[in-house]
């Protein structure tokens, strides 16, 4: 199996070749990919050095699948061409998401998805998938009648920019500076919440970030229109890991003792849920996992078939690369490629 990795150079891609490092994967080659800037460098590998490469109709030749997350426009240009050159692409970014006939996977919630693909399947927004992790074992038990997610998003999410950004603003405002400059969000990130995550649209009082997650729930579960779904986007200074409050009301009765005997025996969920103990997900223990920890699971006092539901997952890694990885292993599976 001859893996091609797009954007290799970059937070996800770099965490996708240590995953095709630490997992059993079946590889006879990789191939990391980057722009042009960075063609010709060498970077580790396991034991091994690979070289990236820039994309062209020559260097995409031979592959069997490529995981991408080189961006929407690199993806746009690129990934018919890669399919029509005989690869299965799963794409990372925003690009195909949405497009009727892309299958938006998520491994352990969705997997049937991936049988109608046509060379092209799509990685879902992290803050969506974070939450599927929970929400997919509760639809399945109960039914969904109405969602609410307000996700508090760590600055990885953006890139290593504003990782940067949080870090140089942190030391400045520790030595006494309270107005570090910010170039990468449109205001100070470091000790500070940003109620707001990528861009407002005009005439729309919902951000593109908001918009994906209500819009990928949808369609990575089936939900029609009568279910009613909400959601919140919030930036917090925290450089791995994001962090969910799900309030969901379900069509059938779910207890939060039922619920939290469903998570626990839900693939990729660990509960952690012992609030007067201090035990409940936090982002610094989710960052560096593939699981999605799931805790404060408790009813809604204003609703008889409501719970809410803190939820926090390695946006890196679930998020992102873990699931790209893990629907080129069920693409394997289930004899998919091809």
């Amino acid at each position: 199996m001859r893996v091609g990795v797009l954007g290799a150079t970059g937070l996800v891609g770099t965490t996708i070749l240590e995953l095709l490092a630490a997992r059993d994967f079946p590889l006879s080659g990789v191939v990391p990919f980057a722009s042009e800037r960075s063609a010709g460098k060498a970077i580790e590998w396991g034991d091994e050095e690979l070289e990236v490469r820039g994309l062209s109709e020559d260097s995409i030749q031979g592959l069997d699948v490529v995981l991408s997350s080189a961006g929407g426009a690199v993806s746009a240009e690129w990934t018919p061409k890669l399919v029509e050159a005989g690869a299965v692409v799963v794409d990372n970014t925003s690009y195909w998401r949405m497009h009727d006939d892309v299958p938006l996977v998520v491994a352990g919630i969705n997997p049937e998805a991936a049988e109608g693909h046509r060379g092209i399947l799509a990685n879902p927004n992290c803050t969506t998938m974070v939450a599927m992790m929970a929400l997919g074992p509760i639809q399945r038990a109960a039914g969904l009648e109405r969602l609410v997610v307000s996700s508090y998003q760590a600055v990885s999410g953006t890139g290593q920019k504003a990782i940067e950004e949080l870090r140089s603003q942190s030391k400045l405002v520790l030595e006494g500076d309270d107005s570090p400059p910010a170039s990468v969000y449109p205001h100070r990130i470091a000790f500070n919440v940003l109620p707001q995550v990528e861009v407002f649209k005009d005439g729309d009082d919902y951000t593109t970030e908001e918009r994906k997650v209500m819009a990928e729930t949808r369609k990575i579960l089936g939900l029609g229109e009568e279910v009613g779904i909400s959601a919140t986007c919030a930036r917090v200074p925290v450089f791995t890991g994001h962090s969910e409050s799900v309030n969901v009301q379900t069509q059938e009765d779910l207890s939060p003792e039922a619920c939290r005997t469903l998570l626990a025996d839900a693939p990729g969920v660990v509960v952690v849920d012992d609030p007067g103990s201090g035990r409940y997900p936090l982002a610094i223990d989710a960052a560096g996992r593939d699981e999605v920890l799931v805790g404060r699971i408790r009813r809604d006092p204003s609703h008889e078939r409501c719970l809410n539901l803190w939820v926090a997952g390695d946006n890196l890694r679930k998020g992102a690369a873990t699931n790209a990885v893990q629907v080129a292993e069920l693409l394997i599976e289930r004899n998919l490629l091809g």
